[in-house]
């Protein structure tokens, strides 16, 4: 089945490339075969066009993706769906598609993984004096109670005035039903105060309909 020209909201580029990801939906079940595409090469205009064109031409959709310029260099994840021999055709033309494109491309089957339905939704943000092994820290206190990490981000920055090297780091995570919150922001607090780290976890509540 043909999918529609649908791009994600990546494709316009912001003029101060920070990594921006497209939104999530619904995926469509009635295509079958799904895999996650990386491509990583030279940034460039129009490398985005290029690459999802290769895509459309194979009526294969792309249902997430997150893409950002890292130093000089431009790199997507990507996740596609389709029918199976689609799929099985792209994996067989992408050594062709990343020659074609300049570009170091891989990709993996995989299948979708929703977030379980009573996992609650959080947004953590931390900013800092930028130093070595602060994602470690935080994300070690994730792992120990069993949180998702959905998404994080990350950047150095200037402090103004001062013109500190600041570190900031934003993550949207899913708390399972059976953990604590109260103890988890805890054991996120006293790292917080160890470290001298501005940190705030709020829960992220849908818009109403």
């Amino acid at each position: 089945m043909k999918s529609s020209r649908r791009l994600p909201r990546e494709e316009v580029r912001r003029p101060n490339h920070r990594l921006y990801s497209a939104p999530k939906r619904h995926y469509n079940r009635i295509m079958t075969d799904f895999a996650v595409i990386t491509a990583v090469g030279g940034d460039r205009v129009g490398i985005v066009d290029e690459v999802t064109n290769a895509f459309v031409d194979q009526r294969c959709n792309i249902e997430e993706s997150r893409m950002a310029v890292l130093g000089g260099e431009f790199a997507m994840i990507l996740l596609v769906s389709g029918a199976a021999e689609d799929i099985a055709e792209l994996r067989r033309r992408i050594e062709r598609t990343s020659s074609e494109l300049g570009l170091s491309m891989t990709i993996k089957p995989t299948k979708p993984t929703p977030t379980p339905s009573n996992a609650r939704p959080y947004l953590l943000e931390s900013i800092s004096l930028d130093e070595p092994g602060i994602v470690h820290a935080v994300t070690s206190i994730l792992r120990k109670y069993g949180v998702n990490i959905e998404d994080l981000e990350t950047e150095t920055t200037s402090a103004p005035w001062t013109g500190a090297a600041m570190f900031v780091m934003k993550s949207r995570i899913s708390i399972p039903a059976s953990v604590s919150v109260g103890r988890l922001k805890d054991e996120i607090e006293e790292l917080a105060g160890r470290r001298d780290l501005d940190i705030k976890m709020e829960p992220i509540i849908a818009a109403p309909t």
